[in-house]
């Protein structure tokens, strides 16, 4: 892993924080139990979930990172029908975010995508995930598949703050956060897009992202293949 020391220092700061919090806020209660009002004790308690939550996610991130780069992983490629695999991520993500809407346009001519079905969900989880995180209340989140020449197109577009065409391709890079009013209220690691880079390239895609007027779209695209062909593409590498 490159700049593998830098990545150990960041990694630990990222774990500091919520273990700290934890610890923080269950050594008050356990100290001063019988002075605290219930409300109080529900929302250390909350506090303690959420950075639990917020561990776990950073385990996992760090987790997806280290499989990134071993040789040991194997990915299972199979025919994959995008509304299949889409849909159920979505109604997931709904259930956390009640205050948005989701929109899912699927083009019924969209061809059958050859992916690792399981990767592919833990992408569209981040890239719609990261929608609704960093995008007001109340404001939609559009998810559209449709052919594009020789590949097939997955765009999930939010109504945020926006990102600066400065910053398209330091979001890709390890434990990068775009500095802004949401970014500043919402916690993360900075693992997810790198991740999702990767895991889109290890299945022959590429993502890009664009943002203005309000809107920023992320965009994937995946290569239109036979199962055949994508067995020539992996034995010939």
């Amino acid at each position: 892993m490159d700049n593998y020391e830098d990545f150990i220092s960041t990694v630990s700061h990222e774990l500091r924080t919520p273990l700290t919090s934890i610890r923080g806020f269950a050594q008050t209660m356990l100290t001063s139990w019988d002075k605290l009002d219930d409300e109080s004790k529900k929302k250390f308690l909350k506090i303690i979930e959420d950075q639990s939550n917020r561990l776990i996610g950073l385990v996992e991130n760090m987790l997806s990172v280290t499989k990134l780069h071993s040789e040991k992983e194997i990915l299972i490629f199979k025919e994959a029908n995008l509304k299949t695999l889409i849909e159920p991520v979505i109604d997931i993500i709904k259930t956390a975010y009640p205050t948005h809407k989701f929109e899912f346009n699927f083009n019924e001519n969209t061809p059958n995508i050859i992916v690792d079905k399981d990767k592919f969900q833990q992408i569209m989880t981040n890239l719609i995930e990261n929608a609704a995180k960093y995008s007001n209340e109340n404001t939609t989140i559009t998810i559209t598949t449709e052919p594009a020449g020789d590949y097939v197109s997955i765009k999930v577009t939010d109504r945020g703050v926006g990102i600066l065409p400065e910053n398209y391709n330091k979001i890709f890079t390890k434990f990068s956060r775009i500095d802004n009013p949401l970014t500043r209220k919402v916690q993360g690691s900075g693992l997810g897009l790198y991740i999702t880079k990767n895991l889109v390239e290890k299945m022959d895609g590429r993502i890009s992202v664009i943002s203005g007027d309000g809107e920023t779209t992320f965009e994937i695209l995946f290569p239109v293949k036979s199962v055949e062909e994508q067995a020539r593409v992996k034995c010939n590498r």
